[in-house]
């Protein structure tokens, strides 16, 4: 996802020169083609996120596109205020790029992981969200972030996602469905979309056909599209993220102002989790993330729903 943001950008750089990338000393080897062909329209900000971030609101508040580039903890955490102050308040259009979402750089340890980012940074106002799954998404969000002129947050994995089209062919959208089905709904966002296309398929084994949603910009709106394509049928949110707050959370939240009478159950990171170190795929696996666990978690769910109606029509019969 990351070389395919490098490519997009360097694209619409060439033909809007208030379009600005912004470094804090990171992306070498990656933005090298960008900074080679458009170095009056890139910056490296050095080891300073904090400056970096009251830079590019300063310069987004003259007109400039600026996109602020890291490793996604570095961006958010470390420079939250000023996010906040000069950023949000001021509806400065500066896109934040936060590169190794969720459990990419694992190996670093919990210092590395960017797993609270989304609950932090949707509590913010005037901000936009987009957390893509694959190549297609990621072009589709960058398209959206140029058109909304509005801060934004992109939330990207480390690179070498699979693209979720091959096989797959839908017309992406704020909440895309690739498939149709009748067993009730699996919704991601991000790189972890991967792993559930791959329960998907388990799934087919228990003849268990589900709704598959990616959720590439979270937002109030694409959540509602997720309940009314779910119909009542059960949900399973999947997400690479703590739960507090993340993408299960806001669709509950959503849910009960819908008053969503179907059952939803989310799988996401733990405290245990986060706290440990080792490589990204061991992590996830930890988390019950893999595609084997997620398809037990929705076989689980799928037949909690079915025993949960049945008790429902016979105390309606009684």
């Amino acid at each position: 996802m990351r070389n395919t943001f490098a490519k997009f950008l360097l694209r619409e750089a060439k033909k809007d020169d208030s379009i600005l990338l912004i470094t804090g000393d990171l992306g070498f080897g990656v933005l090298d083609d960008f900074q080679k062909e458009r170095p009056g329209q890139f910056i490296n900000a050095g080891v300073a996120e904090q400056s970096m971030m009251s830079l590019s609101a300063g310069l987004a508040s003259q007109g400039y596109r600026p996109f602020v580039y890291s490793i996604a903890n570095f961006p958010t955490f470390r420079c939250l205020e000023q996010i906040r102050n000069d950023v949000c308040y001021m509806n400065n259009p500066v896109t934040i790029v936060s590169v190794g979402a969720g459990l990419s750089y694992g190996v670093h340890g919990y210092t590395h992981h960017a797993v609270e980012d989304v609950s932090i940074i949707r509590a913010l106002p005037n901000m936009s969200l987009y957390s893509p799954s694959d190549q297609s998404e990621t072009e589709y969000c960058l398209q959206s972030i140029l058109s909304a002129r509005k801060p934004s947050y992109l939330r990207l994995g480390k690179g070498g996602e699979s693209n979720l089209q091959n096989g797959l062919q839908r017309q992406i959208s704020d909440a895309t469905v690739y498939q149709h089905g009748r067993d009730g709904v699996l919704c991601w966002t991000g790189a972890i979309g991967a792993n559930v296309v791959k329960a998907a398929e388990l799934l087919k084994n228990w003849n268990v056909i589900p709704t598959l949603i990616s959720v590439p910009v979270l937002s109030a709106n694409s959540l509602r599209q997720v309940l009314t394509t779910a119909a009542g049928s059960p949900i399973l949110s999947i997400e690479e993220h703590v739960l507090p707050g993340g993408l299960g959370s806001w669709l509950l939240e959503i849910a009960a102002d819908q008053r969503y009478l179907g059952l939803i159950d989310r799988l996401g990171l733990t405290d245990q989790v986060n706290s440990q170190i080792g490589s990204q795929a061991y992590l996830i696996e930890k988390a019950n993330l893999d595609p084997n666990s997620i398809a037990d978690k929705f076989i689980s769910l799928k037949d909690f729903s079915h025993v949960m109606n049945s008790h429902h029509l016979n105390a309606e019969e009684n």
